[in-house]
């Protein structure tokens, strides 16, 4: 008989903290959403695929003549990367990315006849695309509660001493035992916006924070004493 492997055990106070979290999430982020731009589930695919080490903001500034050059899977189905990457250029790692596009636009008429599955696994295994993209598209486009773990989110679920894991997958694990499965989707949404307006990486904005009170501001650097925060 396999022995169940006990789930990781999480940090000191995180189950209290949590209710704390969402209701200041709540207040500040109401109507929080995902800032790329995207009017079908297929050009929400594309451009988390492209947001990957990107800002939206690369991101949504190049599709715009992406999408009008080849609004869904059939057209992208037809071009080689040669064909993509002027469009995405000012992207990070845009070779790399009009690859991975090419190959996704095939592999979606080949195998789903140019629709963006509403599966997990189906998302995950279309090039480009891991657990964070399926999420995304998944929550976003079909309405799946999921917790899409980007940077910020890993980050700020360090900070607030809601998880000690570094490992994606780990941290959406932890987020998941804490918070109601209804707001899982609206939760990644605002902790993005919160790690890029005030819990940035290098200097976080903890004087401006309404969750200082109860945030343990793991891995932050303090300021020496009589300095402001």
């Amino acid at each position: 008989m396999t022995r169940k492997t006990a789930a990781p055990r999480l940090p000191t106070g995180a189950k209290a903290r949590a209710p704390q979290v969402l209701a200041a999430l709540e207040t500040l982020y109401p109507d929080a959403r995902t800032e790329l731009d995207y009017r079908s589930p297929f050009e929400l695919l594309v451009a988390t695929v492209l947001s990957a080490q990107a800002t939206d903001v690369s991101v949504n500034a190049a599709t715009p003549a992406l999408f009008a050059r080849y609004p869904d899977a059939h057209a992208l189905s037809t071009a080689s990367p040669e064909d993509i990457e002027p469009y995405i250029r000012r992207i990070g790692l845009y070779r790399g990315k009009a690859r991975n596009l090419a190959a996704l636009a095939r592999l979606l008429v080949e195998r789903h006849g140019g629709e963006v599955p509403d599966d997990f696994a189906a998302v995950v295994a279309l090039p480009g695309a891991g657990r964070k993209t399926a999420n995304v598209v998944l929550s976003n486009a079909y309405g799946y509660p999921a917790i899409a773990v980007d940077t910020h989110v890993g980050r700020l679920a360090r900070r607030l001493g809601l998880s000690t894991q570094t490992h994606p997958d780990k941290v959406e694990a932890d987020l998941e035992r804490l918070f109601p499965r209804g707001r899982w989707v609206f939760l990644h949404h605002a902790l993005i916006l919160h790690g890029r307006r005030v819990c940035a990486a290098r200097r976080p904005l903890c004087g401006e924070c309404v969750m200082r009170p109860f945030c343990p501001q793991v891995g932050v650097d303090l300021p020496a004493p009589g300095r402001p925060a």
